[in-house]
């Protein structure tokens, strides 16, 4: 086709500059334009040019039919892939690819949509391995919205040397398809031809001159449009001069001209009305046979209106498709979207044929759009499922339980905001009652998962209060309270709703209810302090129905991993979360992913696997950036400031935990602002900010007070760093509760993370109040704890103190030993900040080291915080040395800095600082 190409020559270098691109990074073309300006002829160019340098392109034309099956362009584009490609594939998505293409039929599972895209990435990055692959999609606008959904997926995450090329009518390209960050995406907007280039077209393609009067005429009629002007240069006469000034003054007169000139009426309406038509259907159509619909087609077949290729029939451009469907009086589009309900045999292209044919809401037509939404559903199409049951809408059809589920169908296909319009509505006009607590059900979900945990209880209280006597319709609504109750803040009214729940399921015999219900009910006990109900657990999981489409936050056995991590079976629950990570990705679950990632990194984190967490975070980050929302945003920057903050890079960590407070407030929970806070605390603490580290924990006390019973470390890990800040700033009274709580709750559920930071805490308050020696035996018995658990990074921090303390019983060779093998540690594990500390304490244990004519370690430590503020009580207590330890070390800082007095301590220290890194 590049011969074909005429006056674009600015656009076809453009297009060689984007192929240029596509072997070395994912890119996309989208080629925009008004009908008729030449899209598909560049698009044409751009596959010709691809192909030219041994690229492999999938391309497919969208149909502008009416009745178009859901899946119809993704089979398209996988029409020229070889089965082989993908018979290998993860289990879900060749079984979802299957069931989506109608491949198998008669025992296809329900497929879920996201499996479908998640396919079509995979099968993708399969293809750019081998080689640059181009996936081309001319009119975007009439995609089916299935298959418009599965393509947004994959452009999201379109490997190296994949690219997309689409056409499109302008301003609709990002309506369809959420495309590659902006960088990637490059767009081409076609201009009207000039008189010289039409001049070109008209010559090339007509095989004869237009003279000068006429071809100033088209162009001024067809505004520099090339087919336009090529159908106004038809209306010409055989000598190349207009029959006066009678040319259509618009496209659309002049389609309608042009198809009522080469007749066949019926043959053309009927292949308008099809997606696909070939000749036996719409012979069929008009109760003709095929020779007669080829014969009736001449005309149209010599005048370039439509195509036939073999049995396949086609127009020449869709313009004249569309001109001839919307020519067609709406009686004669009704008879005939009735013939071809009786010959197509798909359940969802005769039930689209029958609702385009009736108006009066026909028994049979509303059965057959219910039976074809269910069957599209099945097979992974829930967009395709919520436009028929729409349809049905428009026939009268709308009664609340088809609403409902015409929402739901859109909310499974990834479409919230349309979900929410039907549903918004149906709550305010709907009595109470079981249909509108249903209604209120839902729409509860979906603000739940639109990050609205607040708004979603409200709802899904209210659906309660409607629900009537449906006792198992109040027992889901019940799991679906207590999660949003429990996200935002009000532990104890989502603890009373899932206990109602388990006794609703408990008295109906549900199994699917009891399960959910146990499971939920077994976090909440946990997060309540209770400790693990590990029997009821185990209960819920035995009994649960894993086919079930459930978020997986209310999946018992994700729930018994998360319990067993939380209980110290870290090895086990981190291989359990990467394999429910993979599993995530093989069906495309990545609103669950983001779940998953959040709960895995923490796991390493505490397995001290930093540079696996740190690859997690990196991946939700771009995840979430793909995502959009608030929540994903809030786990991205969580995740990043945590590892962060453990790296030591500590401004990123802190710049992290900002925006991560921000998007956890716009989501209205205040269970989400824990996690910011308690990663502020801990940057804090890193730092050696004690006063700002407290600044940070202290809005989470309160939790303390309030949940004396809670101690385990998915709530409580700010506290030992709560209670080395107190220590640190001399608060003593305000750290003993702290600390008594853990001691108490660790021996009452001996939970070896309580006992042993419990233990390290008391150790630390022990050696404040002077009783070095008890602190120093709590203190060993408290690394002794950690060895229960596979925690270094915690165990290091034990040991710290540990070696602090035998240094100041002055058993250095102890001291030394125990400082070194704590520096080590965080080495090893890549904490910065804290390898930094412990390599600081070991120069402060060597006997008479000094650096020439300057400060010791130890001097230097004690100066600096002397220089922020702290009173030499406080310094003290931060280093675990008496208060006259202190006073002695300054006396000698002063006298080797040449001062006289605090005041001028911290300019001093600054300059000899810079003096000391200009000898190095």
């Amino acid at each position: 086709m590049a011969d074909q190409v005429v006056g674009r020559q600015a656009e076809e270098r453009a297009v060689a500059d984007f192929l240029d691109v596509v072997p070395r990074q994912p890119s996309a073309l989208v080629i925009e334009g008004e009908p008729g300006i030449g899209k598909t002829t560049l698009w044409l160019d751009a596959l010709d040019q691809g192909r030219a340098r041994g690229f492999r392109t999938l391309s497919c034309r969208a149909a502008a039919a009416e009745s178009v099956l859901a899946y119809t362009v993704l089979a398209d584009l996988f029409a020229e892939v070889d089965d082989a490609v993908w018979a290998d594939l993860p289990t879900p998505q060749r079984r979802a690819l299957d069931g989506a293409l109608l491949r198998h039929r008669g025992e296809a599972p329900e497929v879920d949509p996201r499996a479908v895209a998640a396919a079509f990435v995979t099968v993708i990055g399969r293809l750019a391995a081998e080689k640059a692959v181009v996936i081309a999609i001319d009119d975007l606008q009439w995609v089916d919205t299935s298959s418009a959904n599965a393509v947004s997926y994959a452009a999201r995450r379109l490997p190296a040397a994949a690219a997309l090329v689409c056409t499109t009518r302008t301003g609709e390209a990002a309506a369809r398809l959420q495309l590659p960050s902006p960088d990637a995406v490059r767009r081409i907007r076609l201009q009207p031809l000039t008189v010289g280039e039409m001049h070109q077209v008209l010559s090339r393609r007509m095989g004869r001159s237009v003279a000068r009067p006429a071809l100033l005429r088209i162009h001024e009629i067809a505004g520099g449009n090339p087919f336009f002007a090529l159908e106004l240069s038809r209306e010409l006469g055989a000598e190349g001069r207009p029959s006066g000034l009678s040319l259509p003054s618009s496209l659309n007169d002049l389609v309608r001209s042009r198809v009522d000139r080469v007749g066949a009426d019926d043959v053309l309406l009927a292949m308008a009305s099809l997606p696909d038509p070939t000749v036996p259907v719409v012979a069929r159509a008009i109760d003709s046979t095929p020779e007669q619909v080829v014969q009736s087609l001449g005309a149209a077949e010599a005048q370039a209106v439509v195509a036939i290729d073999g049995n396949q029939l086609r127009f020449t451009h869709p313009i004249l498709a569309h001109g001839v469907y919307s020519a067609a009086p709406p009686r004669r589009r009704r008879e005939m979207h009735r013939r071809l309900a009786q010959l197509v045999t798909e359940p969802e292209l005769r039930a689209r044929h029958l609702a385009l044919a009736d108006t009066s809401g026909q028994p049979e037509t509303i059965a057959a759009i219910d039976t074809a939404a269910d069957i599209a559903r099945a097979r992974g199409a829930p967009a395709a499922a919520a436009e028929l049951l729409e349809l049905a809408f428009s026939l009268g059809a709308n009664d609340p339980g088809r609403r409902i589920r015409c929402a739901t169908y859109y909310f499974d296909a990834g479409d919230a905001a349309r979900a929410r319009q039907i549903l918004a509505p149906l709550v305010a006009a709907l009595p109470s009652g079981p249909d509108r607590a249903r209604a209120l059900h839902q729409l509860g979900l979906v603000r739940l998962y639109e990050d609205s945990f607040l708004e979603s209880a409200e709802l899904l209280e209210a659906a309660v209060r409607d629900s009537g006597t449906d006792a198992g319709l109040r027992a889901r609504i019940l799991i679906s309270l207590s999660f949003a109750l429990l996200n935002a803040g009000r532990s104890q009214q989502a603890y009373e709703r899932v206990q109602q729940a388990v006794a609703e399921g408990e008295r109906l015999g549900f199994d699917d209810l009891i399960s959910s219900a146990l499971g939920m009910r077994a976090v909440m006990d946990f997060m309540g302090g209770k400790g693990f109900d590990e029997s009821a657990a185990r209960r819920a999981v035995e009994m649960e129905d894993r086919s079930a489409r459930v978020p997986l936050a209310f999946r018992p056995h994700v729930q018994m991993t998360l319990l067993r991590a939380w209980t110290g079976e870290l090895e086990l629950a981190r291989n359990e979360l990467a394999d429910q990570g993979q599993q995530c990705l093989a069906v495309g679950e990545e609103g669950e992913l983001i779940f998953v990632a959040f709960h895995l990194a923490l796991v390493d984190i505490w397995l001290g696997r930093l540079e696996d967490a740190a690859i997690t975070a990196n991946a939700t980050t771009e995840r979430a950036a793909q995502m959009g929302g608030d929540f994903p945003l809030f786990i991205a920057r969580t995740l990043r400031a945590a590892v962060a903050a453990y790296a030591g890079r500590l401004d990123d960590a802190r710049s992290d935990v900002v925006e991560a407070i921000e998007a956890g407030q716009r989501c209205g929970s205040t269970r989400l602002a824990e996690w910011p806070a308690t990663l502020a605390g801990f940057i804090e603490v890193s730092d050696g900010d004690y006063s700002a580290a407290l600044g940070a924990l202290e809005p989470l006390l309160p939790m303390v007070q309030a949940l004396p019973e809670l101690s385990e470390i998915i709530s409580s890990s700010f506290v030992p760093d709560a209670v080395e800040a107190m220590v640190g700033l001399g608060r003593l009274e305000d750290a003993e509760p702290l600390v008594t709580a853990l001691e108490r709750n660790g021996r009452r559920l001996d939970r070896a993370w309580t006992l042993a930071v419990g233990m390290r805490c008391r150790a630390m308050l022990q050696a404040a109040r002077g009783d070095v020696t008890a602190a120093v035996a709590t203190a060993e018995s408290a690394v002794a704890e950690h060895q229960r658990l596979p925690m270094p990074f915690e165990r290091a921090r034990t040991q710290l103190l540990l070696g602090q303390l035998l240094r100041r019983q002055r058993r250095r060779d102890a001291a030394a030993a125990t400082l070194q093998e704590a520096a080590q540690t965080f080495q090893r594990l890549g904490t910065a900040a804290w390898a930094k500390r412990a390599e600081t304490e070991l120069a402060r244990g060597v006997s008479g080291r000094r650096r020439e004519q300057g400060l010791t370690a130890a001097e230097e430590r004690v100066a600096e915080l002397a220089a922020s503020g702290m009173i030499n009580r406080d310094v003290a207590t931060a280093l675990f040395v008496s208060p006259k330890t202190v006073e002695v070390t300054l006396s000698r800082v002063y006298r080797k800095l040449n001062i006289r007095s605090r005041a001028e301590l911290y300019q001093a220290l600054q300059a000899w600082k810079s003096e000391t890194d200009m000898s190095r």
